[in-house]
């Protein structure tokens, strides 16, 4: 069987951002922000996996879409996250890069999906 690359990106992505969040929690001991990015951060990959096991076109362009909120959500709270020195520069830029890449395959799929579906 084919490798499919949204859902091994976004199940990588995932584990980043729970390793990312278990060093936020121990070593700078912030609770809120990280459980919002962890949130977002998991829920791509978890909504890439519904959108596969879709039961209709109309299922998986939502499930899809979903990701792809989760994904500028997960941008917005690395920023945050960055801007109020939580977190170093190297590692929100790495997540940031990871996160913009995974946004432009999701809305790629989006755009061929729609495409065929309307």
């Amino acid at each position: 069987m084919k490798e499919n690359i949204i859902q091994v990106k976004s199940f990588a992505f995932a584990i980043r951002i729970v390793n990312a969040y278990k060093y936020l929690q121990s070593e700078k001991k912030e609770f809120v922000l990280s459980k919002q990015m962890l949130r977002s951060g998991t829920s791509i990959g978890a909504n890439v996996e519904e959108a596969i096991g879709g039961q209709s076109n109309k299922d998986f362009i939502a499930k899809i879409s979903i990701a792809y909120k989760e994904a500028r959500e997960t941008k917005y709270w690395i920023n945050l996250l960055f801007a109020t020195n939580y977190m170093e520069e190297n590692a929100a830029n790495a997540l940031l890069q990871d996160i913009e890449e995974l946004s432009k395959v999701l809305s790629s799929i989006l755009v061929s999906s729609k495409e065929q579906y309307f």
